[in-house]
């Protein structure tokens, strides 16, 4: 009887032990370090701290390394505890014009639109368009020969 329930905490337990996820870029400081403004060309940023997360979007004046520290407990949605980004910034010749870190708290929350553009006509529900699929009736007809308002006329 003790058994059960033991195998029964010990699995309760283990749901509740958090799951962390280093993601995108490893920080290396010595190689951020070794950075220099004005010396430095992309091929020597390459080759110490390797492929960008993402470049920017217009031009290719902007290398940015992400990485992110997420943890997340049992079924709940993952929370983001860390973020830092190396943001490096060229000039048109190609040479390191700037150097910076951001972080988390630098971050600005964005309101994503959520309206949505209302489509013409009416639209049914499932049961309405079950029923109204009656085989040798055409779509958008009831059977007894009326037009469904907000539909076009069968062929």
């Amino acid at each position: 009887m003790r058994r059960p329930f033991f195998a029964f905490t010990v699995l309760l337990v283990a749901g509740c032990v958090p799951v962390v996820n280093q993601r995108g870029y490893l920080p290396d400081p010595a190689g951020e370090a070794a950075i220099k403004v004005g010396a430095d060309t992309e091929t020597s940023v390459q080759a110490r701290l390797g492929d960008p997360s993402t470049r920017a979007t217009f031009g290719s004046d902007s290398w940015y390394y992400i990485s992110s520290l997420e943890r997340q407990l049992a079924f709940f949605d993952p929370k983001t505890e860390n973020r830092s980004i190396l943001a490096i910034r060229f000039d048109k010749d190609g040479k390191v014009q700037a150097v910076k870190h951001y972080s988390l708290k630098d971050g600005h929350v964005i309101a994503f639109e959520t309206r949505t553009t209302p489509a013409r006509g009416r639209e049914l529900t499932f049961l309405q368009q079950l029923f109204n699929a009656t085989p040798g009736v055409p779509i958008g007809v009831t059977p007894g020969g009326n037009q469904v308002p907000g539909s076009h006329p069968g062929p």
